[in-house]
């Protein structure tokens, strides 16, 4: 695989922010998507903390894309995530004006109330992480699926949680036999990914990956991107430690309630 594909992700990727989220899992193959697509306009239905939503922004920057990134939540939680007080969205708020501000901007209404100030065939990276329950995801997806460009990126969360209620896993296995191109990561708590039909596809070997018929080179994607999460957690927990070393704190092993934004990542089910 590394002869093949040497993602950015793996040169030197530090993610701004870090709290406490699954979404961990897909944080270097969010960073290369963006890279590798290169949308102009990518939307978030469910924030959430931001992470995943931050990790865009930073590959926007960092691949110096010209685009503009929507965040739409309530920031009131859901039936899955029970409720959260404010300080919730003040802190994604602060992030997004202290790092993206000009670019990223916060939505903090219902999914359906944002549809219409979407154009269609505007958006180039759609993450779908509201409501996970069968109904509530395919409604998401048949409401804003006309919103995607031709060629554009859907990404759905969750896609692996058979969890109570939980009906993302479902309604994407569903997907996969009516869309010719999918792909899905089993790692974590699941990402799958779908390609509207139309335009021209960017020549780039990740994307040739993910939609070669070649169930084996798949797998390989698969397994790297496992890897690849493993990896940058590790030296995360490693830079970590490191810190705590000069600063004369007595060390674990990283499994602890860290300050700030610097938790763990993995735990929860929601992203």
């Amino acid at each position: 695989m590394s002869d093949i594909y040497f993602p950015p992700s793996l040169r030197g990727f530090e993610p701004r922010r870090m709290v406490f989220s699954t979404w961990v899992d897909h944080l270097p193959f969010a960073y290369d998507l963006v890279e590798a697509l290169r949308p102009r306009m990518v939307v978030e239905l469910g924030v959430y903390n931001g992470l995943s939503f931050f990790t865009f922004c930073q590959a926007l920057e960092d691949f110096d894309v010209d685009a503009v990134a929507y965040a739409i939540d309530t920031w009131e939680g859901d039936a899955h995530t029970d409720s959260y007080d404010e300080s919730i969205f003040r802190d994604v708020q602060a992030h997004a004006r202290e790092h993206y501000r000009g670019f990223a901007y916060l939505l903090r209404m219902l999914f359906q109330e944002a549809l219409p100030q979407f154009d269609d065939d505007s958006i180039g990276l759609l993450h779908i992480d509201g409501l996970h329950t069968y109904e509530a995801v395919r409604e998401d997806f048949e409401s804003w699926y006309p919103k995607v460009s031709p060629g554009g990126i859907v990404l759905f969360h969750d896609v692996m949680a058979r969890l109570p209620e939980y009906g993302a896993w479902r309604y994407f296995e569903e997907l996969m036999t009516s869309h010719p191109e999918t792909f899905r990561f089993d790692h974590g708590f699941g990402l799958g990914v779908l390609r509207k039909p139309g335009g021209e596809r960017p020549a780039h070997p990740l994307l040739d990956l993910l939609f070669a018929s070649d169930d084996a080179r798949q797998h390989k994607l698969r397994q790297f991107y496992a890897h690849a999460a493993h990896f940058l957690e590790a030296r995360r927990q490693a830079a970590r430690f490191r810190a705590l070393r000069g600063q004369g704190a007595k060390g674990g092993q990283g499994k602890g309630q860290a300050a700030g934004n610097d938790e763990p990542g993995r735990g929860a089910a929601e992203g």
